[in-house]
């Protein structure tokens, strides 16, 4: 038996394929790559099992030029995406069998309604979703300062938008002063959801620099919108503790980001007006309560200066008054004095007499008692008078005016004065032991 090469073989194949799939087929798919290259767009398809996500059929699917120019208009016109990964299609293609390249399907018409519904079936799940959470009007409830002139700003760095923006704020009418911080992140493409939630991140570690967020697109494509329908970006700006206003669209195009955020706006431009109308609010009810704070002093010290007035009218009839009733009461005050004196003196009156009556008696008996008693000391001290004793032959001898007790006391040559009851005699030891004493003179004293 003779062999077959390989390009006879995939030419019978080839063979095979066009006479059994002969005429187009719609097939449901999910795209698990797309690329263009030199105008064609190459598709990667994949079917997966519900229960596990498992793919259970994979396939190649190829668009030419002329066919991709024409439905990628408006495929993007109607879903506002572009073709990517993990879109749901609705392909019309035909199959076809090359002996190089293998078999892959054609694509010859693309039902953008299909994803539409697939899309809008992932919003209406991802909605769902966050209100079971309870996050979906937090954003809402959060109250943006009346003052709110420090921004963070998630945008990329390059986007005209941005530049539109700082612009807006920085030449506003009424010369408000703004500070805005740019956190850079991509806004389109497959990484716009990593991007912006590291952005968010960033933002949270210095919640405390900023009044807000602003979340600013402008300049990029309608069909770039996917990225800002995600799941876990729209938790991390549901629950995020600053307002965040967001302008990533345009009118017609509403994101679930714009759904949760603290207010949405369509363009960047309108994002700063907004944050300089807030702030002109702000300044117009500052400018009104100073205006009510005003008119309220002035009618107040109107309304002090009226009763000043009538009070300085009042004063005079009031003092009058007044005066007649305290000198009333003086005179009262004056005649309970008086009478208070009065009666206090009657009492010390009363009870100086009382005094008087009980202290003379015993006045006048200490009085003869103390008198006794010093006749008594006197008649003591006139018995023990020394004269009296020299008067009956007693002498008194005594050496510099103190008496002599014991003749030991006494050396030679000390001048001894004896005293009698008539005179004195003045004498000189000349020995202790004789005790023998010459008399010096005599003084005769008169008595």
């Amino acid at each position: 038996m003779k062999a077959l090469t390989l390009y006879e073989l995939n030419n019978l194949v080839r063979g095979v394929i066009a006479a059994t799939l002969d005429r187009p087929y719609w097939v449901e798919a999910e795209v698990s790559e797309a690329r263009e290259v030199r105008g064609h767009c190459y598709m990667e398809l994949v079917q997966k099992d519900e229960l596990s996500a498992t793919p259970v059929a994979r396939a190649s699917a190829k668009c030419w030029h002329s066919v991709w120019m024409r439905l990628k208009p408006r495929f993007e016109q109607v879903t506002g995406q572009t073709l990517h990964a993990g879109m749901k299609v609705l392909l019309h293609v035909t199959a076809n069998f090359h002996e190089a390249y293998g078999f892959s399907w054609i694509v010859q018409d693309i039902d953008p309604t299909y994803t539409m519904g697939d899309m809008a079936r992932k919003r209406q799940e991802i909605i769902r979703q966050l209100k079971e959470e309870g996050v979906f009007d937090l954003q809402r409830q959060l109250e943006l300062p009346l003052f709110a002139q420090h921004i963070a700003v998630i945008s990329s760095e390059q986007a005209a938008g941005y530049g539109d923006f700082c612009n807006q704020l920085d030449n506003n009418d009424y010369g408000f002063y703004f500070s805005y911080t740019l956190f850079p992140a991509i806004m389109q493409g497959e990484q716009v959801e990593s991007s912006v939630i590291h952005a968010l991140n960033d933002i949270f570690d210095r919640a405390d620099d900023f009044d807000a967020v602003v979340l600013i697109r402008g300049g990029g494509a309608t069909a770039d919108m996917s990225g800002f329908d995600t799941l876990a970006l729209a938790e991390n700006v549901a629950n995020f503790p600053l307002p965040i206003i967001t302008g990533i669209g345009h009118e017609r195009d509403e994101s679930i980001l714009d759904m949760i955020s603290f207010q949405r706006v369509k363009t960047p431009t309108a994002a700063a007006a907004f944050l300089i109308d807030h702030l002109a609010a702000a300044d117009s009810h500052l400018q009104l309560l100073g205006q009510r704070t005003v008119t309220y002093v002035n009618t107040r010290m109107q309304q002090e200066h009226n009763r000043l007035d009538h009070l300085t009218h009042r004063i005079p009839m009031l003092f009058s008054l007044v005066k007649t009733r305290q000198g009333a009461i003086i005179d009262r005050l004056s005649q309970q004095i008086l009478s208070l004196m009065r009666q206090q003196l009657s009492q010390a009156r009363y009870h100086l007499e009382l005094i008087h009556g009980h202290t003379l008696p015993a006045l006048t008996q200490r009085l003869s008692t103390e008198k006794h008693r010093l006749e008594q000391y006197g008649l003591r001290l006139k018995a023990v008078d020394p004269q009296i004793i020299l008067q009956r032959g007693y002498s008194l001898t005594t050496l510099h005016g103190k008496a002599i007790r014991d003749a030991s006391t006494l050396k030679e040559g000390d001048t001894i004065v004896t005293r009698f009851a008539q005179g004195s005699v003045s004498s000189i030891v000349k020995s202790h032991q004789n005790t023998s004493v010459k008399p010096s003179h005599i003084d005769h004293e008169s008595n």
